[in-house]
């Protein structure tokens, strides 16, 4: 593959910008030099996507029936290792190349053996670069195979071939194009082991692979393989963590792992096929490309429940590839359960003429899914694989999902009639809901602060209603009153709340409501809550959460960020939600050098300890005793406005969806109704907790 690049024309000669300036890009060249566009980004999730690459193409065998162990090892010293008693990558000679296929599909971007659908009916690595891109990104690679009765061993440096003189990344190395044979292996032995240490010339300083996205992604895989083992082991920590996955239940029993609430209906199993004819480019023996008509099966997969709970989990997944951001697969599934359904209800009589249908968020109220196909060379939008694009999906899988449901609600199970009907209710009953939430949120909704009479008094709204607007949610009156000071009247709002709002995680919509913070705040942000939520509604360009910067300011702000997850996530997504990061210290100067600030700010206490340490280096005196915030309500209004609200001085923390689900897990965990889980967590925990920090 060859990228082209061009450098920007000198200022100064407007005829200066011929075929000189452009930058030719070679092979692996074009991966070192934009890595973003094969990985998405050189911080965690990029490094993350590489261990993916190599794990998919071992899963790829077991979904060819060639594999049955995977192993990922996350090694002490930064590398990351995966092994697989496969086939192994193929050590013959490629006639065309001369390269053994090793080196090959490591040094050469497009080069597998899943583009002819001969040696994969289903593959998850489809575009032929994930080994390659990782070998391109890699400080160091080695990759052994197992073959033929040998172990076959090659390593590479940033995509080159070689030879390292000893292990680890920073060796001598010599570059050096072959395989050699290592050792001999039992007739009939198979495998392929690929040991990686990234590069830090490409990846960020402090890019990490967290063991709990690696043991959520090898469990969720060992539920899309029936049968396939796949053990994880951790060695960074002081005590290494190892794991094992298998299960036999497929699907099903990853819809039941899924679901958190109490069933309405047992787990309902769709599967199906369908075909369809796709025009793709085919070599031919000249070397042309010619667009030829090939014909494909697509093997569909469906699980699903309705629950007594509110939240919608839906997965899918193509060839065992997560699509996070679904794909026309998943739009086939959406059509078919909306049209199902609304056919359900107008043939139950509980949709009468006239009646609103039911739409796709009172559907998926409450539902579990997970949505799996299969075919050969999926078009997806992108190398990351979060999309699938292959069109003729919506349609067999609506097929598949619409003939399935209509034999589940015509034709139930012995004692499963009753759950159907109650699935139908549960719909009914979501849309009545919607329909009230909307009518009223209408009569509600002004178009302004000031004709909005009905908003809470404390409110201290802002005059702008654009972008700039933001909405402070303060902690307490005390700080209120210096807030008022300190903002700036055109942009800024405030909103105290007292003390610790309602812990949403446990309570109902109806609490939530009546709970006189909470419904305040969903009330001046004034976009809804729940499935109703209008982003486009909201008063407020972002909302900033602005709490003490000790333990029950962090506990409020939680609370906070889980009301907002549960019942305003559009904001979340949107990335409209920040919390505000008050100082812990200040430093008062006596004899500050010119140009230098009188007062300095500390946020943390390592960043205090650093400060005084060089400041005594450099001779700077400063005045005993240092002061330390206890609350906001102690800066004065200069001080708060310098450090908290002045948006050109202060300090922002944006909260991430990713945050926000990882806070609700662990409030849940925590806060939730289920006692077991909790006294495991501390009784794991009390061995951590240093006895004199206890305020007791």
């Amino acid at each position: 593959m060859t990228a082209v690049t061009a450098e920007a024309p000198a200022h100064d000669d407007p005829h200066g910008y011929s075929a000189r300036h452009l930058s030719v890009l070679e092979g692996l060249e074009a991966v070192r030099k934009r890595p973003g566009m094969y990985i998405g980004s050189t911080d965690s999730r990029g490094l993350t996507h590489c261990l993916w690459e190599i794990v998919d193409n071992s899963v790829d065998e077991a979904l060819a029936g060639h594999c049955t162990k995977i192993s990922v090892v996350l090694h002490a010293d930064g590398s990351y290792e995966v092994c697989d008693n496969g086939r192994g990558i193929p050590v013959d000679i490629e006639p065309r190349t001369g390269l053994p296929g090793v080196e090959l599909v490591m040094t050469r971007l497009h080069a597998g053996g899943k583009f002819g659908g001969v040696s994969y009916t289903a593959s998850g690595g489809l575009h032929g670069v994930g080994a390659s891109v990782v070998n391109a990104l890699s400080a160091r690679l080695d990759v052994e195979v197992d073959r033929d009765g040998h172990t076959h061993a090659m390593s590479f440096k940033r995509g080159l071939p070689g030879e390292f003189a000893a292990p680890g990344p920073e060796r001598r190395f010599k570059k050096k194009s072959g395989l050699r044979k290592i050792a001999e292996v039992p007739p009939g032995v198979t495998g392929t082991r690929v040991r990686f240490w990234p590069d830090l010339q490409i990846f960020l300083k402090d890019a990490r692979i967290d063991t709990e996205t690696v043991m959520d992604r090898m469990r969720q895989t060992a539920f899309l393989v029936p049968g396939l083992e796949i053990s994880v082991r951790d060695e960074r920590g002081e005590e290494p963590v190892a794991e094992t996955f298998k299960f036999d239940g497929g699907i099903s029993e990853f819809c039941d792992y899924l679901a958190k609430d109490e069933p309405i209906c047992d787990t309902l199993r769709f599967r199906g096929r369908g075909h369809f004819t796709e025009t793709v480019p085919v070599l031919d023996e000249q070397g042309h490309l010619t667009p030829t008509d090939v014909e494909r099966d697509l093997e569909v997969d469906v699980a699903l429940r309705w629950g007594t709970g509110y939240d919608t989990v839906c997965k899918s997944f193509v060839n065992v590839i997560a699509t996070p951001k679904h794909g026309t697969h998943v739009t086939g599934f959406d059509r078919a359960l909306v049209r199902t359904i609304n056919e359900q209800l107008r043939a139950t009589k509980l949709l009468k003429n006239g009646d609103e249908p039911v739409t796709k968020d009172d559907i998926l109220e409450g539902l579990t899914a997970v949505v799996t196909v299969r075919l050969p060379e999926p078009q997806f939008e992108g190398q990351t694989k979060e999309v699938l694009g292959t069109s003729a999906a919506t349609r067999i899988v609506a097929r598949v999902v619409s003939e399935g449901l209509k034999e589940a609600f015509d034709n139930p199970k012995r004692g499963a009639r009753q759950q159907m009907r109650a699935v139908l209710e549960k719909i009914v009953a979501a849309a009545k809901a919607r329909i009230a939430a909307r009518t009223h949120r209408d009569n509600q909704r002004r178009k302004n602060a000031l004709e909005n009479s009905a908003l809470p008094a404390k409110l201290v709204d802002c005059r702008t209603t654009d972008d700039r607007s933001e909405l402070f949610i303060v902690e307490g009156d005390s700080a209120l009153g210096t807030a008022k000071l300190a903002r700036n009247s055109e942009f800024q709002a405030l909103l105290p709340i007292r003390g610790k709002i309602l812990n949403v995680q446990k309570a109902s919509m109806a609490d939530m409501l009546k709970n006189a913070e909470c419904a305040a705040i969903i009330q001046v942000v004034g976009a809804g809550s729940g499935r109703t939520f209008d982003l486009e509604a909201a008063r407020y360009g972002r909302v900033i959460l602005m709490a003490d910067a000790d333990v029950d300011g962090a506990h409020i702000r939680c609370l906070l960020l889980t009301l907002f997850y549960r019942y305003m996530r559009p904001m979340l997504e949107a990335g409209r939600v920040f919390a505000a990061v008050p100082p812990l210290h200040r430093i008062q100067l006596t004899n500050p050098k010119k140009g230098q600030d009188k007062y300095v700010y500390c946020y943390t206490d390592a960043e205090l300890r650093r400060k005084l340490v060089e400041f005594e280096r450099r001779g700077i005196r400063w005045k005993e005793p240092i002061q330390r915030y206890k609350g906001l309500g102690e800066m004065d209004a200069d001080q708060l406005a310098e450090t908290t609200m002045d948006p050109r001085r202060r300090m922002l923390r944006r909260i991430r969806l990713h945050d926000a689900e990882e806070a609700a897990r662990i409030f849940d965990l925590l806060m939730g109704s289920e006692v077991a889980p909790r006294r495991e967590f501390i009784t794991a925990g009390a061995a951590e907790l240093d006895a004199e920090r206890i305020d007791a």
